[in-house]
């Protein structure tokens, strides 16, 4: 009887410990080159104002999740991230320039400086729009 027991155990936990589940990743994020920007010439202290980005999606399997933003005293630092879908076999190929925005507050007087990354070169080094703001009251 214990040998049934043991048995029917033993192939229970084989049925159980089986995962048909495919655990390859489905996607994964990639940083996007911004190819222009759209913002006011001067910003107003306490007010909300509108950066427009313009950038281009390289195949149907790219989708924008977010926009990077990394604050560094009065330097912004901002990118587009794009998911990427691997589970998709037909992806394609395109050139299809898309348009993000973001808002953006200022709360103390001077130059803020934007930097809107533009992508990578040969030698793998960032490259990046430098815009300088001056904020007004």
């Amino acid at each position: 009887m214990k040998k049934i027991v043991i048995t029917f155990l033993l192939f229970v936990s084989l049925l159980f410990s089986c995962s048909v589940s495919d655990d390859t990743p489905r996607s994964y994020f990639e940083f996007l080159p911004i190819e222009s920007v759209q913002m006011p010439d001067t910003f107003t202290r306490y007010q909300t104002h509108n950066i427009d980005l313009f950038y281009n999606l390289p195949s149907t399997c790219h989708v924008l999740n977010d926009i990077y933003y990394a604050i560094n005293e009065n330097q912004r630092t901002v990118a587009i991230v794009s998911e990427v879908y691997t589970a998709s076999d037909n992806c394609q190929e395109i050139s299809t320039e898309a348009e993000t925005s973001f808002a953006f507050r200022p709360t103390e007087l001077g130059t803020y400086i934007f930097k809107f990354w533009q992508g990578e070169d040969e030698l793998g080094e960032d490259h990046y729009n430098v815009v300088e703001i001056e904020v007004v009251e």
